[in-house]
């Protein structure tokens, strides 16, 4: 539900999305507080949808059709291709402005909204595996390079559940489930053979480039709870927050392999 104030009214109109004598089209979860709908009443600005009480004003002076008659008039409009877009502020728009982009299907929201911000955070740490990948292959390791490439499309994994809404569900990294990665991570001596250590550059470049990845999956998480923590403190997708969290463990776990050896095993 959109809770839509005087403030955002001015905001709209001032971003160019509604016009005084205009048109303001109420969605059908949209509530407009008692100050936005004076003033667009002030600016001349006519209500169509549904207005603050929920009741259909576009409608309110016809004859409702039962539910069991069908609507001869509308039968085909269900066959129709939508126009125009739907925004987070219950305006329809025909046109898509430059400042807003698609949260969903024809749903725009400003491209500074956090899950917006979120995908460009995703996006970046898929370009610097990238960038590490040539690294990876100018030494010769194509196992690293591998598990480069399957982290690659494990966050595109990520990426897609946070659109459609889909669970990520069970997942494994280079064979190590959810538990297996904490658990390396947590123990490098028992498995690696070496302590936790503070990367320096001593350790090289291709430590260094894993290094950042690590660092760029814990603040990819960080936007990951920004984008999905509700103002009352309530947080969803806590799957992709425990994703995120796993994938910065493997990073770590990949220094452990780099430093001891394990990319240069046939």
């Amino acid at each position: 539900m959109a809770l839509i104030t005087e403030q955002d009214i001015r905001k709209m109109m001032s971003d160019g999305l509604l016009k005084e004598k205009g048109e303001f089209h109420m969605g059908k979860d949209t509530i407009l507080t008692p100050s936005a709908r004076a003033y667009l009443l002030e600016k001349n600005i006519t209500l169509s949808g549904r207005d603050y009480h929920g009741s259909d004003t576009l409608n309110r002076d016809k004859p409702k059709v039962s539910e069991d008659e069908p609507d001869t008039k509308n039968k085909n409009h269900s066959l129709e291709t939508p126009s125009g877009f739907d925004t987070v502020f219950g305006v329809h728009l025909e046109n898509k402005p430059e400042h807003m982009t698609h949260l969903r299907g024809n749903y725009l929201v400003f491209k500074d909204h956090k899950r917006i911000i979120l995908r460009g955070a995703i996006d970046y740490l898929e370009s610097e595996i990238i960038i590490a990948q040539t690294v990876s292959e100018g030494l010769q390791m194509p196992k690293l390079t591998q598990e480069l490439e399957e982290v690659i499309r494990f966050i595109r994994k990520l990426l897609q559940c946070e659109v459609t809404g889909r669970e990520v569900g069970d997942f494994m990294l280079a064979g190590l489930n959810e538990k297996d990665l904490r658990e390396q991570s947590y123990h490098p001596s028992k498995y690696f053979g070496m302590k936790h250590f503070l990367p320096t550059y001593q350790h090289g470049e291709m430590a260094a480039y894993l290094n950042k990845l690590r660092t760029l999956a814990r603040k990819t998480e960080i936007v990951a709870f920004k984008a999905f923590k509700a103002e009352d403190g309530t947080v969803t997708r806590e799957d992709i927050l425990r994703a995120f969290n796993r994938l910065s463990s493997f990073f770590w776990i990949m220094m452990f392999k780099y430093l001891t050896g394990k990319y240069n095993e046939s």
